[in-house]
């Protein structure tokens, strides 16, 4: 059983301790997560646990020949190559194995040093090289490629060519192709949509060896991991289950700590207040001075940031009518060939929440930026409502805010009146804490400006609020506060997000976006998935119809103003044209599933005879020698032949 582990292990910078004899095992089938509060010191254990950064003291042992693979946050960057190549690279331990491999049948054709040893060596390594699956890496790579979201026409791109987001999706998908013993992954789900988080959790939860992660993904965390490791103030505790159930657990565990925090919190600012006012007060000087010396010597209590309980509401919403938004007949072209949106219609109602779904480059942003009035070069006509007024965030929203003034003036300058005593508890919030709050703009990464965007937007007194990819750059907790706000905020909410956890509690409704097509579904977004899921595991007959080509179904939610987004008999053209692509992409994945077995038949068969040619009896006969080469050579061209025919079948599948 593969294995990494450290025992006792501390590591300071300067001052300040990050671990304090800390203590992990991560073993084969190991599924664990790392958490802990912004600068606790989660991605430097994780590189600690890779090898990258050598401990003050303590001890890390690796098993022998086991494998690690580590992902960073960000930072890695391609080129010099295509997609195809970089992924290739992935496999380097088959190829330096398959040289050794060769190395060792010249050894014995020459007839040099201890034969015994030497097959022992070439058997064991040709049996690792097959269990590793390195025969089938263009196979496993392509499959890796497109679940991460990459198209077939990527792979002969050079990889200088995608954006910094792409870059990290190459990072992760070589990190999965080398099968390793050991995955580091540190908050992969970044750069990932819904549909390439989607894939990676049944990754993870079909991977045979051990890993650990760090995300603020909660959903994500539940259905992959079975344990949890929380960093706090150096020291790190174990708590078995997935991440709900470790958040209920330790909130019950600090109750005491919460309520001496809350007591010790209420003194600090007694003290400070009776400090303010009498310091300089001759006659109170001296116990100003006591007291000050009191507060120094305090030994301050601290809980995890995701337990202080802070709450903030949006301004009050101006008032509009029923109707928030119309639009009819939307068209968006970018190269006046393709349209991203052919004829969108759509409604929205006071108080809706609704999430627009799609893959990328479906258009979701696109229609964002036409409802916010952001792009105005498209066909159709956007009817706002009486007295809408919209509040628009989007990534790009960072890029304006610049200066020399800190985050605190910035805000201060911009906030209502009523919210200003509340600034400092938002900010932090948004996880800008203690003197963060004195940085000035000009200093802040992109990471940072956009949590002030958001931020800023929030402060306003809007009534439809249009958010593009809000939760980027926010953890769990500031997720939930957030999530909180946007569920009591009075106005209406149209949103874009790669958090399941997040569109799952507060979408109403769902609007589905492909390229040129749009589906409307009434209910909330567990609505959504069941009826996906219906649709593709239905084998014909009758099937369920979208919800947006007539009536919902009488097991839905039903429709708030729902509005039927396509004629009757367009959408049940489209239906029977749908159900017999269906039909055909069926025979296609039986088809490819075929060829799979088939190939991992002959290339077991062809282990077979390569560990014939390691046996004595065979290698120091010609004859048989010869014979048993030959089958391999058939066998060989066997799998090359069915290999062909699978990526021609995988083809037809995209």
């Amino acid at each position: 059983m593969a294995f990494v582990q450290f025992s006792q292990v501390s590591l300071a910078f300067g001052d300040r301790d990050i671990l304090k004899n800390v203590t992990i095992n991560l073993q084969t089938g190991s599924k664990v997560a790392l958490t802990g509060a912004n600068g606790a010191g989660k991605s430097t254990l994780i590189k600690v646990l890779a090898g990258l950064v050598p401990p003050d003291s303590g001890s890390r042992a690796v098993q022998k020949e086991c494998r690690i693979a580590y992902l960073p946050q960000s930072g890695l960057t391609h080129h010099g190559c295509t997609l195809r190549e970089e992924a290739d690279k992935a496999f380097e331990f088959g190829y330096e194995m398959q040289k050794r491999i060769d190395e060792i049948g010249e050894q014995l054709e020459r007839g040099e040093g201890n034969t015994d040893n030497l097959v022992m060596q070439q058997s064991e390594l040709i049996q690792k090289l097959e269990d590793s699956g390195w025969h089938r890496r263009d196979a496993a790579a392509e499959s890796v490629l497109l679940g991460l979201g990459f198209s077939r026409s990527d792979f002969e791109r050079d990889t200088a060519e995608f954006s910094g987001g792409w870059q990290m999706r190459i990072a992760l998908a070589k990190a999965l192709m080398q099968g390793p013993d050991i995955l580091l992954l540190d908050e992969p789900t970044n750069y990932l949509d819904i549909e390439a988080r989607s894939w990676l959790e049944q990754f993870l939860q079909n991977f045979k060896g051990g890993f650990l992660l760090v995300s603020h993904d909660r959903y994500f965390l539940d259905v992959t991991i079975n344990e949890v490791y929380e960093l706090f103030n150096g020291d790190l505790k174990r708590y078995p289950g997935n991440f709900s159930h470790y958040e209920k657990v330790r909130e019950v565990e600090l109750k005491t700590l919460i309520a001496a925090y809350e007591q010790q919190q209420e003194e600090i600012n007694k003290l400070e207040d009776f400090i303010r006012r009498f310091g300089y007060k001759a006659t109170k000087a001296a116990q100003a001075q006591e007291y000050m010396k009191k507060l120094e010597k305090m030994e301050r209590i601290e809980i995890p940031e995701s337990l202080k309980k802070i709450h903030f509401s949006f301004p009050p919403a101006p008032h509009s009518g029923r109707l928030v938004m119309r639009l009819k007949d939307i068209t968006k072209s970018y190269d006046g060939k393709f349209n991203v949106l052919d004829k969108l219609e759509l409604t929205l109602e006071n108080g809706e929440r609704l999430v627009v779904a799609g893959r990328n480059g479906a258009g979701k942003s696109t229609l964002l930026r036409i409802i916010a009035g952001q792009d105005s070069a498209f066909t159709g006509e956007v009817v706002p409502g009486a007295g809408v007024q919209i509040g628009y965030f989007s990534q790009d929203n960072a890029e304006t805010i610049r200066g020399k003034e800190t985050i605190l003036d910035y805000l201060e300058a911009r906030a209502p009146l009523e919210l200003i005593p509340k600034l400092r508890d938002m900010l932090g919030a948004f996880l800008f804490r203690g003197d963060d709050v004195y940085k000035s703009l000009d200093v802040l990464s992109g990471g940072e400006k956009s949590r002030i965007a958001l931020l800023q937007l929030l402060l306003s007194p809007v009534n439809l609020l249009v958010l593009d990819e809000p939760t980027n750059h926010l953890d769990i907790h500031s997720k939930d506060v957030l999530l909180t706000a946007l569920r009591d905020f009075g106005g209406t909410v149209i949103f874009v997000s790669h958090d399941r956890g997040f569109i799952e509690q507060l979408a109403t409704r769902v609007l589905e976006l492909k390229p040129g097509q749009f589906k409307n579904y009434p209910g909330n977004y567990e609505f959504y998935m069941e009826q996906l899921a219906k649709l593709e595991t239905q084998e014909g007959g009758e099937s369920l119809p979208p919800a947006s080509a007539g009536k919902p179904s009488s097991a839905a939610p039903s429709p708030k103003g729902d509005t039927p987004l396509k004629s009757p008999a367009d959408a049940a053209l489209s239906w029977e044209e749908q159900k017999r692509l269906d039909a055909e992409r069926r025979k296609i994945e039986k088809e490819v599933a075929r060829l799979e077995a088939k190939i991992t038949e002959l290339e077991e068969k062809k282990s077979e005879f390569e560990n014939k040619l390691a046996d004595p009896a065979v290698y120091s006969n010609g004859e048989k020698a010869k014979a048993v080469q030959r089958e391999i050579n058939e066998l060989a061209a066997q799998i090359d032949e069915t290999t062909l025919a699978w990526e021609a079948a995988a083809e037809k599948l995209n």
